[in-house]
């Protein structure tokens, strides 16, 4: 994660929905500092209007783009001919594309042929082409905090229902073996990074998990221990497989 990176947020308004937009912007910073931010989308028509109440609390500047043809997107043309003039401006170093269409696949691989940071954001339907395109990948539906109020019973068991596969353990297994020192031991931050190229949507909220400690901690498949660091400040978490 690097925190000064300069990020342009480009979202496709047609197929993404405004409810999201205050948890999106919040999960965004976390990775950068949102230098441009705009949505695409024919702001004539009605489908759109929930969007333009929440523009201005956010500072997206919306982009009206016609649909010139009927059963084409004007909205992905105009972004992805956006997304190339900012590339080319030099003033950010790193893009949110926030769509769940794969028509922006190639411009998420354009964009890190680039050498830009590439997150994507969009809902589980996303197909998986664009997913892989990014560096990371997050799922909206996760970012949607929880409006019950009181329920920390609810809360408490929400990670009970997630189902963590076989196929998920064989990821988090093999990372740490990848990633692992001769001693078996593994930085977790390395273990994460790890992860994330090999599966960028991977994410520990996908499994009712805040952070990827925990969701490490709650299998027993792994051993966990905490290192001083040299500096004495910070403890250092470290995983082996068992």
């Amino acid at each position: 994660m690097i925190k000064d990176t300069k990020i342009a947020i480009l979202i496709d308004g047609d197929n993404i929905p405004s409810k999201y937009i205050s948890e999106m912007m919040e999960e965004i910073a976390k990775y950068g500092t949102p230098t441009i931010k705009r949505i695409y989308g024919d702001w004539t028509k009605p489908h759109l209007s929930k969007w333009k109440t929440v523009l201005l609390e956010n500072a997206v500047t919306p982009v009206q783009q016609y649909g010139y043809t009927t059963g084409k997107n004007a909205t992905d043309s105009a972004m992805i001919i956006d997304a190339m003039d900012i590339l080319y401006s030099e003033k950010v170093n790193g893009f949110c594309l926030v769509s769940s269409d794969s028509d922006f696949t190639r411009l998420a691989t354009r964009l890190r042929e680039a050498g830009m940071q590439v997150y994507g954001m969009g809902e589980k339907k996303t197909p998986n082409p664009f997913i892989v395109a990014c560096d990371k990948f997050i799922y909206l539906e996760i970012l949607k905090k929880d409006t019950e109020k009181g329920d920390k019973e609810g809360k408490s068991k929400k990670a009970n229902l997630y189902n963590i596969t076989p196929k998920v353990i064989r990821l988090l297994k093999n990372s740490v073996s990848d990633a692992a020192g001769d001693d078996g031991w593994a930085f977790l931050g390395d273990v994460g990074s790890l992860i994330l190229k090999k599966q960028p949507n991977f994410d520990s909220r996908n499994f009712g998990f805040d952070k990827l400690m925990p969701l490490f901690k709650s299998l027993d498949h792994f051993e966990m221990e905490q290192r001083d660091q040299s500096s004495g400040r910070f403890k250092l978490i470290y995983v082996r497989n068992k």
